[in-house]
């Protein structure tokens, strides 16, 4: 019974011993691990990229999109009511000003100009006839005043006669009364008359001058029409592409229906959009960094829209270099709003390892080894951002991703 007790005793002692060798080769194993990954990771220099701190300036921006546009672009619409009856270009064509574009079916509007003719010409008749009516009834009237001023002077005579006569003893009292009569009505009759002619001229000229405005207006109105007719033949008034064209051939198109949109290729703008949450920084004169192919080009906004649309503000950009080499109709474009700048100051090219404003760790590279650091970061952009504090100028920074090695104190640096 004692040997059974005692083999028993040994077995259990054994499998503790061997439990906890096994636990202590588990702990080492895994302090080596740790200690491998705080002070032993390694990485390749083609793995990662890096940054140089230098001294220089900084633009702090805010990100935006863009399409660039001709500058000016010219529409032309249909001057009449017409159809289309041939289209002489293709839209991507160069034209040259005075170029013929389209030809429009305009039979119906000519008509209408044809008839307006007419109108005009019998409204100059009328007038015409207006005049010669009001000459002979001013010469008529003028002729009746003749001819009862003679009978005025006649009754006047009457009146001397009748006075002579009465001295003389051959008239009576009342012959001159009735003579003095005749004068006065006479007299009233030459005023009424007077007065009538006087009238009559004034109205007669009211008339005139109301058929002459008629004629007038209908003289503009036959002008402009065939202004019209004459832009009925399509052509380009500048030199450009043509972007547009309605080639419907036999559509009936009405005054001011587009037909054609012409662009000017020599110069650009770039319409600009951003989330309405930075509608407060966006105004009318702020700096703009245009990214076309990897190249910059500045320009200020324009104007701002006021209307916001989905959370989205619009804005126009005028460039400095509108007629650059690179930009192209529609082209997508990045757009980086200048809120403010700081110059002569410590940056580092941006990249993934960078991240927002404020603490953060970065990989300094050293002596064959990278070595964590803690710096303070300032404003930024697409290039750049800025170094408050932390490193010095000189000192070479990983600025691609490094989120793999954040446990990480010190990295060595494979070839």
């Amino acid at each position: 019974m004692d040997t059974l007790i005692e083999a028993e005793v040994i077995q259990k002692r054994n499998k503790k011993n061997i439990i906890l060798v096994a636990s202590a080769i588990v702990l080492l194993i895994v302090c080596l691990l740790l200690v491998r990954s705080i002070f032993g990771s390694t990485i390749g220099k083609a793995d990662f990229t890096t940054g140089t701190v230098e001294i220089g300036n900084i633009e702090n921006t805010i990100s935006a999109s863009g399409e660039v546009l001709p500058e000016f672009e010219e529409v032309i619409t249909s001057p009449v009511n017409a159809a289309i009856k041939t289209a002489l270009m293709d839209a991507g064509k160069k034209v040259k000003s005075g170029q013929p574009i389209l030809v429009l079916d305009k039979s119906s509007t000519e008509n209408e100009y044809t008839k307006l003719k007419f109108q005009l010409e019998t409204k100059r008749n009328e007038i015409k006839k207006l005049k010669l009516d009001l000459n002979k009834s001013f010469f008529d009237m003028q002729s009746n005043n003749a001819i009862k001023q003679l009978r005025i002077s006649s009754l006047q005579d009457a009146v001397e006669n009748a006075k002579r006569l009465f001295k003389a003893g051959g008239a009576t009292r009342e012959d001159i009364e009735q003579a003095e009569l005749n004068l006065k009505v006479a007299l009233l009759e030459k005023k009424q008359l007077e007065n009538e002619i006087k009238s009559k001229q004034q109205t007669m000229q009211v008339e005139v001058k109301e058929a002459e405005l008629a004629s007038a207006i209908q003289q503009n109105d036959l002008s402009e029409l065939e202004r019209k007719l004459k832009l009925a033949n399509v052509s380009a008034t500048r030199e450009g592409v043509i972007t547009y064209i309605n080639k419907n051939i036999g559509a009936s198109v009405h005054e001011g229906d587009v037909l054609v949109r012409i662009a000017d290729l020599g110069s650009f703008k770039v319409s600009g959009t951003v989330s309405d949450n930075y509608l407060n920084q966006l105004h009318a004169g702020m700096p703009v960094i245009i990214r076309v192919n990897d190249m910059p080009l500045r320009g200020h906004v324009a104007n701002v829209y006021p209307s916001v649309q989905n959370g989205i503000v619009s804005f126009d950009v005028q460039l400095d270099e509108r007629n650059n080499k690179q930009l192209r109709p529609n082209m997508k474009v990045d757009a980086y709003l200048v809120t403010d700048a700081h110059s002569k100051i410590m940056r580092l090219p941006n990249g993934a390892a960078v991240k927002g404003v404020g603490k953060q760790d970065v990989f300094v590279v050293s002596k064959g080894k990278a070595t964590r650091r803690t710096v303070t970061l300032g404003m930024s952009n697409f290039d750049y951002v800025e170094i408050v504090d932390g490193l010095k100028p000189g000192d070479v920074v990983i600025i691609t991703d490094m989120s793999e090695y954040k446990n990480a104190k010190e990295i060595q640096i494979k070839d």
